[in-house]
């Protein structure tokens, strides 16, 4: 008897990519052959891909446009550009960044020549399944958010409110609220109704949330997240924060609140840079533990436990997600992203970490380890 059954679809999907080398492929050389093996890998590219870049961060944040082909070449073929760094570099760097992964033949979310532009979907069509990719960000100067006739990244924003812990006492500590903007939030979700009355399944990638600090999930986050699933999404994949934070299963659905670094290099943060005042009293009260540089980590100045890191994966069966899980991953002193197994003790300890950060947030998501991956229980 012939099987005529078709094979199941897998999404493999990362957090923030940006190689800074020579050779900027050879980032990739440890996971390339798992991100081949998926029908769809999705990245979020956190740097512009142009000769062009201007500004303050012209320098640093404008890489080489055969950065295009590398990341095509690693297996990724849909990329979000929707961040905070996408306009910062000038109009002219946006633009090429664009047309250079478009030259690849990879599909770019969450960003336009204007807002209705940028808050299209891209849509893919795999085994006769449909699915579509959203983009949005929350984090930007507000020039740099796509409008009417102003080019840039599509917009879900927040407000933030501080509400004083003792209000009878000037001085002492508050507790941050945030809430998405209602016209940026209901457009969101029109947005959602709209690609999933065209497609089989919705992706939602969402660049948010507090940068890294662990654990912490801001609230807009999860009002974000569970308005986007309200509206018919099926998957929403966040990321920024450059240190992972934790899952929820919200009406059957899956929510990856951090996706943490995936493949990015830094080289600005210099012990005088971390030194500067400013820099300082940012940075230890985002996070005690981050004192960069490493020296052991020459490329990857990022807090420690930034080192532990995931791909998430999504197997889909007859139409529907049928399992979500994640394959723990830690960067090397090379700041490459390796693919860990389940024999490797840090296997353990990047589920142990996920495990922590996601009760600290009071969810109650449960992890099952099966064989490389770690199953998110529905």
């Amino acid at each position: 008897m012939v099987n005529n059954k078709e094979r199941d679809i897998t999404i493999y999907a990362v957090g923030d990519i940006g190689p800074d080398r020579a050779d900027p492929g050879s980032i990739f050389r440890h996971v390339s052959g798992v991100l081949r093996q998926g029908d769809i890998a999705f990245c979020q590219l956190e740097i512009n891909l142009s000769d062009r870049g201007v500004g303050p961060l012209g320098k640093e944040n404008a890489r080489d446009p055969k950065i295009a082909a590398a990341i095509k070449e690693a297996g990724f073929n849909m990329v979000s550009f929707a961040s905070n760094h996408c306009m910062e570099t000038g109009p002219d760097a946006f633009f090429d960044t664009i047309d250079n992964l478009k030259k690849q033949g990879l599909p770019v979310i969450g960003v336009g020549s204007n807002v209705e532009e940028a808050r299209r979907p891209a849509v893919v069509e795999c085994q006769d399944t449909k699915i579509a990719f959203l983009g949005y960000n929350s984090l930007a100067r507000a020039e740099h958010f796509a409008d009417v006739d102003r080019p840039g990244c599509a917009p879900v924003r927040a407000w933030t409110l501080y509400e004083p812990l003792e209000p009878t006492q000037p001085g002492t500590p508050a507790r941050a609220h945030t809430f998405p903007y209602r016209d940026d939030l209901l457009a969101m979700m029109a947005d959602v109704r709209k690609a999933k009355a065209q497609a089989d399944l919705v992706v939602v990638s969402m660049h948010s949330g507090v940068h890294m600090t662990p654990a912490l999930i801001a609230e807009y986050q999860i009002d974000m997240a569970h308005a986007a699933i309200d509206a018919g999404a099926d998957l929403i994949l966040q990321h920024h924060a450059h240190i992972l934070k934790g899952i929820e299963v919200y009406g059957g659905k899956v929510i990856f609140y951090g996706l943490g670094n995936f493949a990015i290099e830094v080289h600005f943060m210099t012990r005088e840079w971390a030194e500067m005042p400013s820099v300082r009293e940012v940075r230890r009260s985002l996070n005690p533990d981050w004192n960069p540089p490493y020296p052991d980590y020459p490329s990857f100045p990022f807090p420690p436990d930034s080192r532990k890191t995931m791909l998430a994966k999504c197997t889909i069966a007859d139409k529907e997600i049928s399992k979500v899980s994640f394959l723990p991953v830690i960067v090397n002193k090379q700041g490459e992203p390796e693919v860990l197994a389940p024999d490797d003790g840090r296997f353990g300890e990047v589920v142990r970490y996920m495990t922590d950060i996601t009760r600290d947030q009071g969810l109650d998501t449960r992890f099952t380890i099966d064989g490389d991956e770690v199953i998110i229980e529905t």
